[in-house]
């Protein structure tokens, strides 16, 4: 192992960060005996194909987890964040998710998330500093 080193690679191509997705996601497979994982990813774009927001995440084990949610600022408002994450709602329930995880920071949309049916579970203060890192789910069996 001494040939072994710690490399930092912010913009890490894509290959090198499924290395990591892969091991952490084949030893909770192992561990488990749950292999069912899916991508999660639902875009709102215009008629040009360009990005104007998504829903990033992936369901495995019984949950949707959401990583990201956004909507561009001209958009907001008009119920393109609502829609982004019904889908993804959908989508889970019919995939046999019970729940979703989630997290937001103060400044986000913790109140968007509270309209639809999200509980607050835990909150980590000053991340970052002076603001909070508010811990989400929800049932979709209710």
């Amino acid at each position: 192992m001494s040939d072994l080193r710690i490399v930092y690679e912010p913009y890490a191509g894509q290959d090198l960060r499924d290395v990591v997705r892969n091991g952490i996601s084949f030893f909770n497979i192992a561990v488990t005996g749950l292999s069912e994982y899916y991508p999660v990813a639902f875009f709102v774009t215009s008629e040009e194909g360009e990005a104007r927001g998504g829903l990033l995440g992936s369901i495995w084990g019984g949950w949707l987890c959401v990583d990201l949610l956004w909507v561009a600022q001209p958009l907001r408002g008009q119920g393109y964040g609502s829609a982004l994450l019904a889908a993804a709602e959908k989508l889970a329930f019919e995939r046999g998710c019970h729940s979703v995880l989630l997290d937001t920071l103060s400044f986000q949309a913790p109140a968007f998330y509270h309209k639809h049916g999200y509980q607050t579970w835990g909150v980590l203060d000053d991340c970052p500093t002076g603001h909070q890192r508010i811990y989400l789910r929800k049932s979709l069996l209710a």
